[in-house]
């Protein structure tokens, strides 16, 4: 059975009952309620070993793996190439990791025409903030321009995208948050579920956002739990990212 058809039904009664009583429930019965759920550990160590790796925490998986013999369903090393594109976007060296991408797997961007584009946007909106406007323009009619004219949504985007070189000062402009890091953390984790999916990790990947869709709260508090009785110290990479 499924590590998430053995988690939900202890995880979805206490919604259930929060959601049926319509109270606001305090954080000490939260709290009380969590502490009730009992799960094997095993099935624990799984769905922190599963955690780790969707997240890309390869130090952390090593180091899990040592510790508790639970085995990642994925190799290490493929862990680390994830990630090093995942950086890459989340540094704003968008070339890099398009590059880095199609080394890993040409179809992953020949096959998932939005996620592309959205490398590209990302690669648009890097030159607007490096103030490489005739390059960005250039760029924008090029690359993007021809894809906006094959879909209406890429089209809007691109006119969000380009709208940001209207104001000298961007602060000013209804679309800065483009410019945010957020907007990076955005498409580099956009590239990691792409890639993560092509290295036949759907499964695992399906779980852990069921489950966060679910509760995340109640997925941090179980990992939580873990780390302190196993004394491990994960906090640093699950809290911290």
């Amino acid at each position: 059975m499924s590590l998430f058809w053995v988690m939900i039904p202890q995880l979805a009664e206490i919604q259930e009952q929060m959601a049926s009583s319509k109270k606001v429930i305090m954080r000490e019965e939260w709290e009380k309620r969590l502490n009730h759920i009992r799960i094997r550990k095993e099935d624990m160590n799984k769905l922190v070993m599963n955690f780790l790796v969707t997240e890309g925490y390869a130090e952390a998986v090593a180091k899990f793996r040592m510790e508790t013999g639970t085995e990642p369903d994925m190799d290490v090393a493929m862990i680390m190439d994830r990630m090093a594109v995942k950086k890459a976007v989340q540094c704003g060296n968008v070339e890099d990791a398009i590059e880095k991408v199609n080394d890993l797997n040409p179809e992953i961007l020949d096959t998932n025409p939005e996620l592309f584009f959205h490398l590209q946007q990302q690669r648009l909106i890097e030159l607007i903030r490096n103030e490489k406007i005739e390059e960005a323009l250039e760029f924008a009619q090029e690359e993007l321009a021809p894809r906006g004219e094959e879909n209406q949504s890429f089209l809007e985007e691109l006119e969000r995208t380009v709208s940001l070189l209207v104001f000298k000062d961007v602060s000013n402009c209804p679309v800065r948050e483009l410019l945010d890091i957020s907007q990076r953390l955005k498409t580099a984790n956009e590239v990691n579920a792409a890639i993560l999916t092509s290295q036949s990790h759907e499964k695992g990947l399906n779980t852990i956002n069921n489950i966060r869709s679910l509760s995340l709260e109640i997925v941090r508090k179980l990992v939580y739990i873990l780390a302190l009785a196993q004394n491990i110290i994960l906090a640093s990479y699950l809290f911290n990212k």
